[in-house]
């Protein structure tokens, strides 16, 4: 799942949620919803 991928990015500190294609944003944003991370979704 590509989502996913974006999410341990996201979640090593090498990505950040701006950086999410359009496409994958809202399935990005429910996984680090459920992982209770959703202060790291913000443009």
């Amino acid at each position: 799942m590509v989502a996913m991928l974006w999410v341990n990015q996201i979640l090593l500190g090498k990505k950040s949620y701006a950086d999410v294609p359009a496409r994958l944003k809202e399935q990005v944003k429910e996984l680090l919803t459920d992982a209770g991370k959703e202060d790291l979704v913000t443009e």
